[in-house]
């Protein structure tokens, strides 16, 4: 395959979580967006890996997996706290927090 398959994958996937991340008013949907994005990152790194036969995309795919897998744990332990101290989980509530 070549490697603007790969890319055009990736813009694909990188779109609909743009998307996802603009239009959703569920926070773990946004969550979801956000992971859907750094999947696309995370193919264009080990497509030019592959393409330039350097295993560098590879390793760095996985320095994007352990922050994805952080960033999902930090997030939903924010997005529990405000649901259960605002009852809902709508991003655009948040500005209530506000001191």
């Amino acid at each position: 395959m070549a490697l603007n398959q790969f890319l055009l994958l990736a813009a694909f996937l990188f779109a609909v979580g743009a998307y996802g991340v603009i239009t959703r008013r569920h926070t773990v949907l946004v969550l979801a967006s956000v992971e859907l994005m750094l999947t696309a990152v995370n193919l264009n790194l080990v497509a030019f890996g592959a393409f330039n036969n350097d295993p560098v995309g590879q390793v760095f795919a996985l320095f994007v997996l352990t922050i994805a897998a952080a960033e999902v744990g930090v997030g939903l332990a924010i997005v529990l706290l405000i649901y259960r101290n605002l009852r809902s989980s709508d991003p655009d509530d948040v500005d209530v927090l506000k001191g």
